[in-house]
């Protein structure tokens, strides 16, 4: 793997400590239980490698990436303890039912990813328009904005992206595509959206919020959060923890919403007399990075960790 590309891990010990039920109480890391730790999302391997110095001989770590540079990082790692799958992390449906102690998700995009170019992830430097994070297979944004109309342009950059100037990025889009064919390169996507965004805020690139969309729909990534969540509530064992680190408040949302829903027990108005069900969830606690942190890696400055815990024995 190229090393030019570096990930700075988020809430590196924060989110492994979030997999221990019995934190230390003398100060040292807490150490895991024995049992199947899952990390959702692999990256660089920062968080899978703390979780490895921390568990039993015994113990178990499976880790998911789409990414095939990521996966080639994963195969670095000589531990007979470790496995990584190709694969999103959807795949924790495939795990037996309750059978693991702690899943870890680290969502959105890796630095390797949005600072290579070639990635087309970012608006920062010129590259294809592609931003799929496994590059095996699926469309790449410039095949859909290739086909896509106004409407459906509109709707992915306003829903996911919450820019208020979709409509008029998403005319100048096919309007582009018509005189002089279709959108290819990161860099005439970011100067396309500059000239249709009327306002910019102080700070930001008037592209941020269109490639953060296209970014989202892209790789489906909302739809596979809810998944992989729904997953979780079946594969964790009782006790087990749920730590999941989110950067942006489409994807908190979702993540507050799940564990709120099921932190509750759950009444059947057809059954007025009949018991409720038990909350399937135990709340914990939500984790900002500290002030330190963010001034090290401004990238941690919008990161928030929520952390939940299994309380019931799976169906």
């Amino acid at each position: 793997m190229d090393n030019q590309w570096r990930h700075t891990t988020v809430l590196l010990n924060e989110a492994v400590d979030a997999l221990s039920a019995q934190p230390a109480s003398d100060g040292t890391a807490a150490q895991l239980a024995a049992g199947t730790y899952v990390d959702a999302t692999f990256g660089r391997g920062g968080h899978a490698r703390l979780i490895l110095s921390r568990l039993p001989a015994g113990g178990r770590l499976i880790a998911f990436d789409k990414d095939i540079e990521a996966v080639a990082e994963a195969a670095r790692i000589a531990d007979a303890r470790f496995a990584i799958r190709h694969g999103g992390f959807v795949g924790l449906g495939d795990l037996p039912a309750g059978s693991v102690a702690g899943v870890l998700m680290d969502l959105g995009v890796s630095s390797p990813q949005i600072d290579n170019p070639e990635r087309g992830f970012s608006f920062r430097g010129d590259g294809p328009l592609d931003m799929r994070m496994d590059t095996t297979r699926g469309e790449s944004v410039a095949d859909w904005l290739a086909t896509a109309d106004v409407q459906q342009i509109a709707e992915v950059i306003r829903d996911f992206g919450k820019e208020r100037f979709a409509g008029p990025i998403a005319k100048a889009i096919v309007a582009r595509r018509q005189e002089r064919g279709p959108l290819a390169r990161t860099a005439e996507l970011a100067e396309l959206v500059a000239g249709a965004v009327k306002t910019r805020e102080p700070g930001q690139n008037p592209a941020t919020r269109t490639f953060q969309a296209l970014r989202i729909f892209i790789n489906a990534e909302l739809e596979e959060l809810q998944q992989a969540l729904d997953a979780c509530l079946r594969v964790l064992a009782p006790g087990g923890r749920l730590a999941v680190i989110s950067f942006h408040s489409l994807e908190d949302r979702i993540v507050k919403t799940f564990i709120a829903r099921h932190s509750k027990e759950v009444y059947d108005r057809r059954a007025p007399f009949a018991p409720p069900k038990p909350q399937r969830l135990r709340a914990i606690g939500r984790i900002k990075p500290s002030a330190a942190e963010v001034e090290a890696n401004p990238r941690a400055r919008s990161a928030v960790l929520r952390v939940a815990e299994r309380t019931e024995v799976p169906a």
